[in-house]
């Protein structure tokens, strides 16, 4: 016990350190739990030989967090991605694997060998990357829903490729102790898992078959029509804890299945979260699991750079460099022509060839499995293990050089702009979410408008539906020029950039003083910005849509639509004259919340609000309305999405 505590408290206490000091450094969270299992194995020794059985137990974390995954996704959006799943997943484990296969028949491999090797460094990491992904808010993006189409195809192809390694065994190859085996073969429960495992295993094909297929209906069933009764049974407990319990039982029972039908517990619990996506507990577990995955993937990136033999390494480093850097470099290619050929955007080009050029933790798997079944000796496991390990520890890195590569893209120069060819009343810089519904609803009343944008990208979206556009930086003064800027009457500044947008308002003002200027403003501080840049009415992004959202809330609190509405515009009258009276206050280039006499005047305008407001819900007398602010329109909060 005290050897286990000891041990917990060096892994634990590796990770506070570590991992706080990368991301404070910009490297990501998952660098700083491979450097932490670097420190405390190979450089240091603290622990040894148990950091094997413990990445049994740690994988659990990529488990985990595959169900949480599919808990995301529901069944029409999965169905949504099989072009992607199909498509571009099964091509990219294909070409990968025959790219790899030829490099390594060149260097003199058997064939057999060299197939297992492509096979197996064909995979990427499924923790690494959906990991630094999330971190990084580049899920959503076309080429992180791209790259997380082919981690799950990945995932699938697990199963065949287990499927296909024993008949590649060379004979005089040696078994060794797979990776893949039990820690413990004495543990309680091991013996029966491992005899059912081997009982099915010794059914004739056809059995086998509708034994998987009856594992796979096991979990949609179970997640269809028992998730409920259960949630309803625990719930009359009102424990807290027993949630948790359902959702690791959940988890651990359907892992379980998955192992003993052969196919991979990761992509078992995907289905039962995707299946659970459209539930009513969806939420509820989420929450209960997300700490437990967190730790467990930690674990795992600890005992992945804690697993690294460098004693390998330092035997022969040129040789294990130029492999490493060798399989990066071949599934990079065929990651980018497969990105040139889907015709991704550029950046997220880059993003699906760097995000997926590692091994992956698969990878240790079907490396043991490879050398359990005697198709690769224990010299070339050792290699392999070493060159996926070091891989996935350089993958931090290939996130910061597509970082870096996106900089640069943003910095090159851009196409020369439109010919404009028209001018109008209404001229509207800006064409993101702010700036759409502002052109729709102008254009709507019948309203002629010029509409520029510096985003080429966006301008061509705005034609396919049917939008006119004009590709220019509206703060360059010959493009303001040619839309009309002498002779329009209001300049509408939706950019979503604080500084482009301020230098539009002077520009403007400059050129026209009586040219009527509604601008989008970042902040509150951006407010007074932009007010005394000369600007006249002046909108805060958010701040419309916040009212009408704390009036709804409101209205299904217990107040009448008709007193949620006279708050709703008692706070708005309130905020315009506060606004009004802290922009005297204010300071160009000084903090707000050093700008004494502002923090004094704004902590005593904050507690007359909720009397205003209750006042006017409450009338006493006949109060006299706030006085509307002249030049401030609205105030709300920041919103960085531009579409």
């Amino acid at each position: 016990m005290q050897g286990f505590l000891f041990q917990a408290t060096i892994y634990l206490g590796a990770a506070v350190l570590a991992v706080p000091l990368a991301a404070r450094l910009g490297l990501g969270s998952v660098l700083g739990y491979l450097a932490a299992g670097i420190i405390i194995g190979p450089a240091t020794g603290l622990v040894g030989a148990e950091t094997e059985d413990l990445q049994h137990f740690a994988e659990f974390g990529v488990v985990m967090m595959l169900f949480l995954i599919g808990l995301e996704l529901e069944p029409r959006a999965l169905w949504n991605m099989r072009q992607r799943l199909i498509g571009l997943g099964g091509v990219q484990v294909v070409l990968t694997t025959g790219a790899l296969f030829i490099a390594g028949s060149l260097l003199g491999l058997d064939a057999n060998v060299a197939l297992a090797t492509g096979l197996i460094f064909a995979l990427s990491s499924t923790a690494i990357v959906l990991q630094t992904l999330s971190e990084k808010g580049l899920m959503q993006a076309q080429g992180g829903r791209s790259v997380f189409s082919v981690l799950l195809t990945q995932d699938i192809a697990v199963i065949p490729m287990l499927a296909l390694l024993p008949l590649l065994a060379v004979s005089g190859h040696g078994g060794g102790s797979a990776h893949g085996a039990p820690a413990n073969p004495d543990a309680p429960g091991v013996k029966e898992v491992e005899a059912a495992r081997t009982l099915i295993e010794n059914l004739p094909g056809w059995a086998v078959t509708l034994v998987t297929l009856g594992a796979v209906a096991v979990v949609v069933l179970t997640g269809i029509y028992l998730t409920r009764p259960v949630f309803r049974y625990i719930h009359h407990a009102r424990l807290r804890e027993l949630y948790t319990a359902l959702g690791l039982l959940m988890v651990v029972s359907i892992a379980v299945l998955m192992e003993l039908v052969g196919l991979s517990p990761a992509l078992g619990t995907f289905l039962a979260g995707v299946v659970l996506a459209n539930s009513e507990f969806r939420h509820e577990l989420e929450s209960d699991l997300e700490p437990f995955k967190g730790l467990l993937l930690g674990l795992f990136f600890i005992t992945v750079g804690a697993g690294i033999d460098f004693g390998v390494l330092l035997d022969n480093p040129m040789r294990i460099a130029a492999l490493t850097l060798a399989v990066i470099a071949i599934k990079g290619g065929v990651l980018y022509l497969l990105a040139r050929i889907a015709q991704m955007h550029t950046r997220d080009g880059w993003l699906f060839t760097l995000a997926l050029a590692q091994a992956g933790e698969f990878g240790f798997v079907l490396s043991s499995f490879s050398l359990q079944q005697g198709v690769l000796t224990s010299s070339e496991a050792s290699v392999i293990r070493l060159v996926i390990g070091l891989s996935m520890l350089i993958t931090p890195l290939l996130f910061i050089l597509y970082e870096q590569l996106v900089k640069r893209a943003e910095k090159a120069p851009d196409p020369d702009p439109d010919e404009i060819d028209r001018q109008a009343p209404i001229i509207i810089a800006g064409i993101g979410r702010f700036g759409q519904v502002v052109s729709r609803l102008v254009q709507g009343a019948g309203f002629d408008t010029v509409v520029l944008d510096h985003d080429m990208e966006m301008i061509d979206t705005m034609r396919r539906f049917g939008f006119g556009g004009f590709f220019g930086d509206p703060t360059r003064p010959d493009i303001l020029h040619a839309a009309g800027l002498e002779t329009a009457k209001v300049l509408v500044v939706a950019l979503d950039d604080r500084h482009a947008a301020l230098k539009l308002v002077r520009h403007a003002r400059a050129m026209r003083p009586d040219l009527h200027i509604v601008a989008r403003a970042y902040d509150r501080e951006h407010v007074y910005q932009l007010f005394q840049a000369g600007a006249n009415d002046i909108v805060r992004e958010m701040f419309d849509s916040s009212l009408r959202a704390g009036r709804y809330v409101l209205e299904n609190i217990g107040l009448s639509q008709f007193e949620a509405s006279e708050l709703e515009m008692a706070f708005y009258q309130q905020d315009r004259a506060v606004v009004r009276e802290l922009a005297q206050l204010w300071k160009p280039g000084v903090p707000v919340s050093q700008n004494a006499e502002y923090v004094k005047r704004a902590r005593e305008l904050n507690k007359d609000l909720e009397t205003s407001i209750l006042e006017r819900l409450h009338p006493q007398g006949d109060a006299t309305e706030t006085e509307p602010l002249e030049g401030v329109s609205a105030v709300g909060y920041r919103s960085k999405d531009r579409g």
